[in-house]
């Protein structure tokens, strides 16, 4: 199955671990997944740490890298599939992942509970 996580579980993998949850853990080390971190997700981390709402070291590919989590790049139909969302979610880097799963199929791991108003499916 392809999963793509939210930026927080990233940022949890990244640095606190115990806050993923069991379940969420037992799909991110399942081998017969593939786990992807949207390239929005490394945008809306640069720009909050840029202007000092996250603090975060390192680099980002280098992690995914030693994760063994994808990159997913925001293609054309994902930006397509941004026009008919509704408007229930005002977050613009969140609305970007939502409408990349959707597009894609692929499931989303996240604690948002706004995702959960959309067409898009959460594990």
């Amino acid at each position: 199955m392809n999963i793509l996580i939210d930026t927080h579980i990233f940022l949890w993998l990244a640095g606190d671990v115990k806050r993923v949850s069991k379940r969420y853990m037992d799909y991110l080390e399942d081998l017969d997944n593939e786990i992807y971190l949207s390239s929005i997700s490394i945008a809306e981390i640069m720009i909050k740490k840029s202007i000092g709402y996250l603090e975060f070291e390192g680099d980002i590919l280098k992690i995914l890298d030693e994760m063994g989590i994808k990159l997913l790049d925001f293609d054309a139909k994902s930006a397509l599939q941004l026009g008919s969302l509704p408007f229930y979610h005002r977050d613009p880097f969140d609305r970007m992942i939502i409408s990349q799963a959707i597009s894609k199929n692929y499931k989303i791991i996240t604690v948002d509970k706004k995702f959960e108003k959309y067409k898009c499916e959460i594990l």
